[in-house]
């Protein structure tokens, strides 16, 4: 395997020196494959930086399959009990021991050594096993493969051009691919969709006479166990096949569809499978001709299943040419509307992708009721690492809280993560070509963060920041740690503070999404409103005098949702239209809580920057001057937030600020 050592880029969380522990000691690896080939590779190249290799001293580290391995090796651990991707770890007598029934889970038991680091090769421990909580853990690249005149290269990227695309050709950069499947590795994710989801007329090609590009990135990638996805137009049969219709019962259309698959297959034996986003913001569907989102979806299962492939089906369909008029219509309810009356319809490689919130990535949703609502259909819950609506990468905003909020949710007698295992968890990429492959460094730590709740949900999402630090910059001073946790522990919850209340949303520009614009959206059709007049705020989906969006939740939340007494306040205004004046449970009005947060969030930012200037000296300069720079434009951005949502409400409100600060 090629080195291709990476000058240009910013390491992430796997610099050499993260490798110092393993690569140290003497270690043996048994097995063989792609992927354990992979992992004798990270171990040489370790052992050859930091001294370790056989030369006499006692094995520390053995990393092997079981079938492979010494019986002594294999004691304790049952073969066949570990899965495809899952290992045991322990230590005993003097060696630690990773052993796996997979490649798979070798190559990911490797990277659980290096966050280890030296307490991997400490005291003894008992016999740990380490399983994926989620069978998929997925990014969706919104990459253009040309740059497309509205969306540009990357559509809702803030990090440079792709990775994979340029100039309308696979960019075929063999080093920067290998660099970030292997970053993708270390955190246990396991696939990825390389083009958008809103299919234009140069990515359908990918599917055909194209298809060599995605083979070539699926090559580079399957050494470190990444499958390759491919986002599909549902008109590819009219746009690519000549036929007259895309009408997936026709059976010249399936017969298409299952031809074009098996061309995949032969060329990308482990292709992973499609992505679908159908019926939705102008994209074909199966609306056209009459039939179901089951239809469609499963017309590709059907041509999937030969090969072991999925198709991950997009949920997120609702009218976005709504009347702003009519506050019957509710987009909220949309997603369940339209499939939960399918449950138990789709095929078993059918996977119904469904956003963690029933409007769109918004800092501060309820967790859909759709994941609760079809217990017979496999679903992902599909998440926005890229932070479209939360700073878009130019502020920080540590996201690993408030996923881990949503996985942990009870919906229903499962928690959200149990809901999704066996479909899985599914995100848009945070990356580009920048140097730092996420814009601004800090953000890594969101990327990091997704593979590794994807993983296991139930870790704290404190401390896989922790994990993240001790990688990034590893042998770094107290104070930098610190400091980072200062500044990103609880950034999400800064960046709400600044920005949209009480679960409102959407007080963003239109188009671009950044910076604020209460009335931006608020008479447009996308169905993002707010309805903020001279008496109050909140859209009222109650079913008593709403649209009846809480009637979709299994109870209790029903019950809690539907009623102001019991509603959180963190969600008041998704879920009610209440008066100015309408007291919160933490005792202060709706109108004082709106200018207390704003300028709360104002000053936690400049805390922020001020906190990032005690570790001048302790990191990189340039990666100092990036996190510099973005934090003078946060405090930009959070002083514009505070100044235009004050004053909006207190001129429709007329209540001044009861702490008498100034208000333009």
């Amino acid at each position: 395997m090629a080195t291709d050592d990476l000058t240009d880029v910013h390491p992430a969380w796997l610099p050499p020196e993260a490798f110092r522990p393993l690569g140290s000691r003497r270690v043996e690896v048994y097995g063989a494959g792609t992927l354990v080939e992979t992992v004798r590779h990270e171990v040489d190249q370790a052992c050859a930086r930091y001294g370790g290799g056989d030369d006499g001293r006692s094995v520390e580290l053995v990393l092997a399959l079981a079938a492979a391995a010494p019986a002594e090796v294999r004691a304790g651990v049952t073969p066949g009990a570990l899965g495809a991707e899952g290992f045991a770890l322990c230590r005993r007598g003097g060696v630690t021991v990773v052993l796996a029934d997979e490649p798979a889970g070798l190559l990911y038991g490797l990277f659980h050594v290096v966050r280890l680091g030296e307490s991997a090769f400490a005291a003894d421990r008992p016999v740990q096993l380490h399983r994926p909580a989620m069978r998929w853990r997925m990014l969706d690249h919104w990459d253009n493969v040309a740059v497309h005149p509205v969306m540009g290269q990357v559509e809702r990227g803030y990090s440079g051009g792709s990775i994979f695309w340029q100039d309308g050709r696979a960019r075929r950069d063999h080093a920067r691919v290998r660099a970030y499947g292997r970053l993708l590795a270390a955190t246990g994710i396991n696939a990825v969709a390389v083009n958008n989801v809103n299919v234009h007329q140069t990515e359908a090609h990918l599917l055909t006479d194209r298809l060599d590009e995605v083979a070539w990135i699926a090559d580079v990638l399957r050494p470190y166990g990444i499958r390759v996805h491919l986002s599909v137009s549902f008109a590819a049969p009219v746009l690519l096949g000549g036929l007259p219709s895309a009408d997936p019962l026709d059976g010249e259309v399936r017969a298409w569809w299952a031809a074009t698959t098996r061309r995949v297959y032969a060329r990308i034996p482990d292709f992973g499978g499609y992505v679908v986003k159908a019926d939705s913001e102008g994209q074909p569907g199966p609306f056209g001709y009459g039939r179901s989102h089951a239809d469609g979806a499963n017309m590709l299962a059907d041509a999937l299943a030969p090969h072991g492939g999925v198709v991950h089906w997009r949920a997120f369909v609702y009218n976005h040419r709504q009347d702003w008029r009519d506050r019957s219509t509710d987009r909220a309810r949309a997603a369940f509307d339209h499939f939960a009356p399918l449950d138990g319809q789709f095929r078993d490689n059918a996977i119904l992708q469904v956003k963690y919130g029933p409007i769109d990535f918004q800092v501060r949703e309820p967790v859909s009721p759709l994941i609760a609502a079809m217990p017979r259909t496999r679903l992902a819950v599909e998440f926005q690492v890229t932070q479209e609506y939360t700073g878009q990468q130019r502020h920080v905003c540590y996201l690993g809280p408030m996923w881990s909020e949503v996985l942990r949710f009870r919906l229903s007698e499962q928690t959200v993560a149990g809901l999704a295992g066996g479909g899985g968890l599914v995100a848009v990429s945070n990356v580009g070509d920048d140097p730092f492959w996420t814009g601004h460094p800090l953000a890594q730590a969101n990327l990091y963060a997704f593979g590794r709740l994807a993983w296991d949900p139930e870790l704290d999402p404190v401390s896989i920041l922790d994990d993240w630090i001790s990688l990034t910059f590893p042998g770094g001073p107290d104070l930098l740690r610190q400091t980072l946790h200062e500044m990103m522990d609880d950034s999400w919850l800064t960046y709400e503070q600044y920005t949209a209340p009480l679960g409102v949303g959407f007080m963003v520009r239109p188009g671009h999404h950044y910076g604020p614009d209460v009335d931006g959206y608020e008479y447009t059709p996308w169905g993002t409103y707010h309805f903020a007049d001279r008496d109050g705020i909140g859209v009222d989906r109650t079913k008593a005098t709403g649209t009846g969006y809480t009637g979709q939740y299994p109870w209790p939340w029903s019950e809690v949702y539907e009623s102001l007494e019991s509603c959180p306040d963190e969600l008041l205004l998704f879920f009610h239209h209440v008066p100015y004046g309408h007291v919160l449970h933490n005792g202060s009005t709706v109108i004082q809580h709106i200018y207390d947060t704003h300028f709360a969030g104002v000053e936690r930012v400049a805390e922020m920057r001020s906190a990032w200037e005690r570790v001048t000296g302790l990191v990189e300069p340039a990666l100092y001057a990036r996190v510099a720079e973005r934090l003078d434009e946060q405090l930009r951005s959070a002083e514009e937030w505070r100044d235009q949502i004050n004053t909006y409400f207190f001129r429709k409100s007329g209540v001044p600020d009861a702490k008498g600060r100034r208000i333009y």
